[in-house]
């Protein structure tokens, strides 16, 4: 039955990507047809987060009542039925409203399986499905890029997504029956879960230290991607096309790396994987900081790629040990919403400090982020170690 399942959360964490970066590669052909300044993609991409956080903050008692697996099948289906109504669109309004469960169809289904997969399998796994994410994030741009280089419309890749997401909806509910073998691979009946209240979930030992932190790396690692390109041409002189191609590395570089980190957590437990991420992104920022030639900067970013990595899948591996498996769906549930906030707020405050001050700063904002979460992942580890 689990091995039955497992091919299917595989898939499920590709089509957790594809919506990721349909809209960045699709927003240039968009907004002159539209009508509307290209600054209006924050407004979309900020209507998405804001539906992420909500469906996030309610995972756990959606999941609680409906089961795992009827989550990700609802929420998959909204997400289809999104990415649809985005390829109907005729008028920005109209993906405005199609955005709410667009966002709303990702958190709760990003939470549920997260937490199913750290429950049921093992530490590899969980860097195997990220890395499964990494692909849909690579594969939807790639759509809607031969989509538009044919001569169609941007509606058609958009189209092809939710075709596929369609089907996996399909999938899911047909695998419906898979979702309540209720045992682990390490052969542990599931505890049933918990619903918890946010002020509830604040008061575990190290909750405040795991939001912090999570927070701290997605905002990492959204800053990383959104603004290397820019730091390297504006303040390392690096040329337009060099830069842009590294910072493609940089996710190139989050993906062939949990690729690897799936055999490497064969010898380390999640808390060494975290570590070790963070020391290589500690190397990689280094390597920002010191001036030089331009290699120099690009192996840094790369770097930083490598070592964003393990940090992810690892932080929501070592949940269930660190909270209890009747308490990770909650918790798991404000990590992901904590991961939005910084996703949301921290990469346009790194904007208005390049704008005002100086994009120089790049490396300087990622050390503090970096610094802050090793801070909090110590005093996470520390409050929950259990004798």
């Amino acid at each position: 039955m689990v091995s039955l399942l497992l091919p299917i959360i595989y898939t499920a964490f590709i089509s957790l990507g594809l919506p990721d970066s349909l809209l960045g590669s699709a927003w240039p052909t968009m907004y002159p047809e539209l009508g509307v300044p290209v600054s209006c993609a924050g407004i979309l991409s900020m209507i998405i987060s804001l539906g992420t956080i909500l469906s996030s903050l309610q995972s756990d008692r959606l999941t609680r009542t409906l089961g795992t697996g009827r989550v990700t099948a609802i929420s998959v289906g909204m997400t289809a039925a999104a990415l649809f109504g985005f390829s109907i669109s005729t008028q920005f309004w109209m993906l405005c409203l199609w955005a709410i469960p667009y966002g709303l169809g990702a958190g709760s289904v990003d939470a549920a399986l997260n937490n199913y997969v750290a429950l049921h399998y093992k530490s590899r796994h969980m860097s195997w499905l990220h890395c499964m994410w990494g692909i849909g994030t690579m594969v939807s741009p790639m759509v809607m890029g031969a989509a538009l280089t044919h001569g169609m419309h941007w509606t058609v890749g958009y189209r092809a997504i939710a075709l596929f997401q369609v089907l996996l909806t399909v999938v899911l509910v047909v695998s419906l029956p898979l979702w309540k073998e209720r045992r682990t691979e390490s052969g542990t009946e599931e505890t049933a879960p918990q619903a918890l209240s946010l002020r509830q979930v604040f008061a575990l030992p190290g909750a405040r230290e795991v939001m912090l932190c999570f927070f701290c790396y997605c905002a990492l690692e959204t800053t990383a991607g959104l603004w290397a390109s820019s730091y390297l041409t504006l303040s390392r002189g690096v040329a337009a096309e060099t830069a842009a191609s590294f910072a493609s590395l940089f996710y190139f570089g989050i993906t062939a790396g949990r690729a690897a980190c799936g055999f490497i957590t064969m010898k380390f437990n999640d808390t060494q994987m975290i570590r070790m991420g963070q020391i290589i992104l500690a190397v990689g920022v280094a390597a920002l900081l010191i001036p030089g030639p331009q290699a120099l900067a690009l192996a840094g970013l790369v770097l930083v790629g490598l070592g964003c990595a393990p940090i992810y899948p690892s932080i929501i591996h070592s949940t269930p040990d660190h909270f209890g498996a009747d308490k990770s769906q909650a918790v798991i549930g404000i990590q992901m919403a904590s991961a939005y906030v910084g996703n949301l707020t921290m990469p346009p405050l790194f904007g208005l400090l390049a704008n005002n001050i100086t994009p120089a700063l790049f490396p300087f904002y990622l050390l503090a982020l970096l610094v802050l979460m090793v801070r909090m992942h110590e005093q996470l580890v520390r409050k929950t170690r259990r004798s």
